[in-house]
């Protein structure tokens, strides 16, 4: 089994398996929930079974599928899946904020990104501690920006 692909450990969220695991060593899902409950002693969310999950598979760049629990194939060279509507909802748990940030400056047109910044920087701070927020878009916009 291999570890993780060397982009995860910065396009994922510090919470996700694949900072950790390997493709194939996690399942993906589509979107955060409370059957894929976040685990502070591992890490990262797991499955009611225990499976290593992943919540946002616009940041892992893999489909949902049950790679590790049901042994679905890994696709290779597959685009980027784009956010769920979902996932353009501000999140309850900050464990979920990066994921929230990538999704609302992926779905913002060239010319609005700043615009896109500015509010996601607001609701966020409405909703979480300042601290957190600047935490989470520092580590967002080091690598959203630059791969725009």
């Amino acid at each position: 089994m291999s570890g993780p692909l060397p982009h995860w450990c910065e396009q994922t969220c510090v919470v996700c398996p694949a900072q950790q695991l390997g493709p194939g060593q996690f399942d993906v899902v589509d979107r955060p929930g409370p059957e894929f409950a976040y685990n502070p002693d591992i890490g990262w969310r797991v499955t009611g079974d225990g499976v290593a999950v992943c919540v946002h598979p616009y940041r892992v760049g893999l489909p949902p599928g049950r790679y590790a629990s049901q042994g679905d194939p890994v696709p290779v060279k597959v685009p980027r899946p784009a956010p769920a509507p979902a996932a353009m909802q501000l999140p309850v748990d900050v464990v979920d904020l990066e994921g929230w940030l990538v999704a609302v400056l992926r779905g913002a047109p060239p010319e609005g990104i700043f615009a896109a910044v500015a509010r996601a920087e607001r609701l966020a701070g409405e909703r979480f501690d300042p601290k957190q927020v600047v935490t989470a878009m520092r580590r967002v916009l080091s690598v959203e920006l630059a791969n725009r």
